[in-house]
């Protein structure tokens, strides 16, 4: 396959790509980057952790995300806020989704980190997220320096933000886009999925935003293959807002993503690490990745990056605190230069003494000490709650109808993404004009259960 020096710029002739390979090559089995030894420079008597304080929030959605975000994932609600005080007093806080995130806080490390230094601790892949950041934040504020100073050198004062929702109605769908666009941003990621009108949903989504204002689709394999998925996606290539598709079809089909980056306009983008990043490179299987993960995770991930020359945009997602620190890590990566995705969007507290502001499409990096934002008290205790023990899951059951008359019904019993994973199975039809969701309210009846035990999930039940 060609290459195509339009968007890997940095390949331009046979002898660059040889070296450029060889690079690849090497780097691909053994690390880019390392982090820096910071704790030996500074006295423990500053940064030894004193005490871990861990609070379980339950932060409601706003309505649009709530009626969305019911379907499939209504545990998102669930964050976990840690507050670590060292020894000089200086307190730092982080948070992890608790059913959503690279890795949660365990009891042993929380055990395993009081009386350590913060600085010699912070970097570990194992923290768990609210862990790895509060440790950020207290180092930070300790030194009196902003996070992105002991992340690297900032190179950007700026960077740009996503407006993200799950798959919604073409109605809410555009009523999103339209505030997004009225709160300053100029980019928002939703789902594709088989169970909505793609058709409609870009239709009212493009009459209330201008063709600055940009669009990027996750479909989560649901295209399924690119014989199929290339003529749905060529339709929609005459928005001008249409930006990024995410994982169209299954990242292992290395050949038939190069065929969709060949053959679209947009950008194709993929989770950075399946199939391995150097494959996806050589390949040209995508125009750039999402990119998640612990902190060495993404300075890794973005020094491969550099060297093909591929963007990506950070999704590290959670409240506003998740959004805060992302911040700082788009302040110092060069690669991150798509809006990033921290879905704080979502909520009705971003759990932050004042906003994150968006103008423009981008938020300032912060060079206040620490994150550069005060946790609110007042929220925390408001929204304080009892951890669940496992992930929350209330029955829920979806009905699909189609212009035809058809109806599908699917619940979720105890079934992550039920709905998705009928649709990465064929079993639900594929992308249709006209179709729509809902959830179906359980109404405690014996005709709602009768439904519900029938409808799934190892198949839909079509009525």
């Amino acid at each position: 396959m060609p290459l195509r020096p339009q968007k890997i710029g940095s390949i331009q002739s046979r002898r660059d790509f040889c070296k450029w390979m060889g690079l690849a090559t090497l780097s691909a089995s053994m690390p880019l980057w390392t982090p820096p030894v910071l704790a030996n420079s500074i006295s423990s008597k500053w940064l030894t952790i004193e005490s871990i304080e861990r609070v379980t929030l339950n932060v409601p959605f706003r309505d649009i995300p709530a009626r969305a975000m019911a379907k499939e994932v209504p545990h998102w609600v669930y964050s976990e806020v840690l507050q670590v005080k060292l020894k000089s007093g200086v307190i730092g806080f982080g948070e992890t989704m608790l059913f959503y995130t690279w890795k949660t806080t365990s009891d042993e490390i929380v055990k395993e980190a009081i009386g350590k230094n913060a600085a010699e601790m912070m970097w570990r892949d194992d923290l768990g997220a609210g862990l790895q950041i509060a440790l950020f934040d207290a180092v930070a504020k300790s030194l009196e320096v902003p996070v992105h100073a002991l992340l690297g050198t900032k190179i950007y004062n700026e960077t740009p933000l996503s407006w993200w929702n799950i798959d919604t109605s073409p109605e809410d769908m555009a009523a999103e886009c339209k505030l997004a666009h009225q709160q300053g941003y100029l980019a928002y990621k939703t789902k594709g999925r088989p169970w909505f009108d793609l058709w409609a949903q870009m239709e009212k989504a493009t009459k209330v935003v201008p063709p600055e204002f940009k669009i990027d689709m996750d479909f989560n394999d649901t295209l399924l293959d690119a014989e199929r998925g290339i003529p749905i996606l060529k339709q929609f290539e005459h928005y001008p807002q249409v930006d990024i598709w995410e994982t169209p079809i299954p990242q292992s089909d290395i050949a038939g993503n190069s065929r969709i980056v060949k053959e679209m306009k947009a950008k194709v983008a993929m989770h950075y690490g399946n199939p391995e990043p150097f494959t996806v490179f050589k390949e040209q299987a995508c125009d750039g990745f999402v990119l998640g993960g612990t902190a060495q995770t993404l300075m890794n991930a973005n020094a491969a990056c550099k060297i093909a020359d591929l963007p990506f945009w950070l999704q590290l997602t959670g409240t506003g605190i998740t959004a805060a620190w992302s911040l700082h890590f788009g302040g110092v990566l060069s690669q991150a230069k798509w809006p990033a995705v921290n879905c704080h969007q979502l909520y009705t507290h971003t759990l932050l003494t004042e906003p994150i502001v968006v103008k423009n499409g981008k938020a300032t990096v912060p060079d206040k000490p620490g994150l550069g934002f005060e946790l609110d008290q007042d929220a925390l205790a408001k929204f304080r709650t009892d951890k669940p023990s496992v992930r929350p899951d209330p029955p829920r059951m979806i009905e699909t109808t189609w212009p035809d008359g058809r109806r599908m019904l699917l619940g979720s019993h105890g079934v992550l993404n039920f709905i998705l994973k009928q649709a990465n199975l064929g079993n639900i039809p594929y992308f249709e004009h006209g179709v729509t969701t809902r959830l179906v309210p359980n109404d405690g009846s014996a005709q709602w259960k009768e439904l519900y035990d029938k409808a799934g999930p190892e198949k839909p039940l079509f009525l």
